[in-house]
């Protein structure tokens, strides 16, 4: 059973979230507030996280840090903040999808299942387990990258990106074949996802992230990965 952490002080909506799930045989656990989140978190391991940033007692940024310090759970924003600069921020701190309220349940549920789905082991042949640059090495078996002798933490959709571009070495992958891979989705105006997450792991690999030698952007097309 995929059991699901909800952590949102509304209890309205928090009975609407729990029925919802439950219906869908999701195991569900609540936390009201970010201290009870992180508590419930590390007991009861949760296969994905949907998370409200205003929370009683601490900022719901704090709580995606938190939990990046130690899993990359799958976490899902609910929030009332529509401004781009709070997206970014919550993606920027590791989360990995983000849904403004009001919002609709089915697409809410839909967004669960692929941010769950992301997480899940693909099958790799044992030619492409290993990739190794001359600043970092990949180890799609072990989903571990290393970069300067230290191992550099990514959030599930990160992970799922990067996988997807260093198993097609030197070849172009659409906006849209990438958005419908990660995302699920295909609509033009989800590129600025690409771009968010493009420029994070650029942060996290590149050892001049505005001049990439690794991750390549081809305007308007797409992205590729030279080795």
């Amino acid at each position: 059973m995929t059991r699901v952490l909800v952590v949102e002080d509304d209890p309205q909506l928090v009975r609407a979230l729990v029925i919802n799930l439950q219906a869908r045989k999701y195991g569900v656990d609540a936390a009201p507030d970010g201290a009870t989140a992180l508590r419930l978190a590390a007991a009861r391991q949760p296969d994905a996280v949907l998370l409200d940033l205003g929370l009683p007692d601490m900022d719901g940024i704090d709580i995606i840090k938190a939990l990046r310090g130690w899993t990359r759970v799958p976490v899902v924003v609910l929030s009332a903040r529509q401004g781009s600069d709070e997206k970014v921020a919550a993606l920027d701190a590791g989360a990995d999808d983000y849904v403004t309220k009001p919002f609709n349940m089915n697409e809410l549920l839909a967004r669960l299942r692929a941010a769950v789905r992301r997480t899940e082991d693909i099958p790799l042949v044992p030619e492409t387990t290993l990739v190794e640059t001359g600043d970092f090495s990949i180890d799609l078996f072990a989903k571990k990258v290393v970069r300067g002798g230290r191992d550099v933490r990514l959030t599930p959709t990160e992970w799922h990106l990067l996988e997807i571009l260093v198993t097609n070495p030197g070849r172009l992958i659409t906006q849209k074949q990438l958005l419908q891979e990660v995302w699920g989705v295909t609509q033009a105006n989800k590129t600025n996802y690409l771009r968010v997450y493009m420029a994070q792991l650029r942060r996290k690999l590149e050892a001049d992230p505005a001049h990439p030698r690794y991750l390549i952007t081809e305007p308007g097309m797409g992205y590729r990965f030279e080795g």
